[in-house]
């Protein structure tokens, strides 16, 4: 099996998907960061296509950025500045050949991440 990496992006102060929120994917190889991607939500929360698909996953580290601020900014929410959450960074590692999952539990003061399925 060749592993795999998604995410699905659900706001839970609103309890429904966060669509139309910005993600940039980072793989990082000692103190550099190599940006890979950059994706955004659909109407489901999740990216169109899997954010590294087979042909492209490799094991390693690698980090997610979720663009909160510009998500909230976007429904009007009115945030003190600046944003208790603005850039929300998750980083994590891949040993495996496996499908990698990052679901990202959203509101505008927490935020809560876990390796899914």
């Amino acid at each position: 099996m060749t592993g795999y990496l998604t995410t699905h992006v659900l706001d839970t102060a609103r309890g429904c998907p966060a669509a139309g929120l910005e993600i940039d994917l980072f793989r990082i190889e000692g103190d550099t960061h190599i940006h890979l991607k950059k994706m955004v939500t659909n109407a489901d929360g999740r990216t169109d296509e899997q954010i590294l698909p087979a042909e492209e996953f490799q094991r390693g580290e690698y980090v997610l950025v979720f663009k909160a601020g510009a998500y909230f900014d976007a429904l009007g929410l009115d945030l003190e500045e600046p944003k208790f959450l603005d850039v929300i960074p998750i980083r994590f590692g891949m040993s495996q050949d496996d499908h990698y999952h990052v679901p990202l539990l959203l509101s505008p003061f927490g935020f809560s991440t876990y390796r899914g399925s």
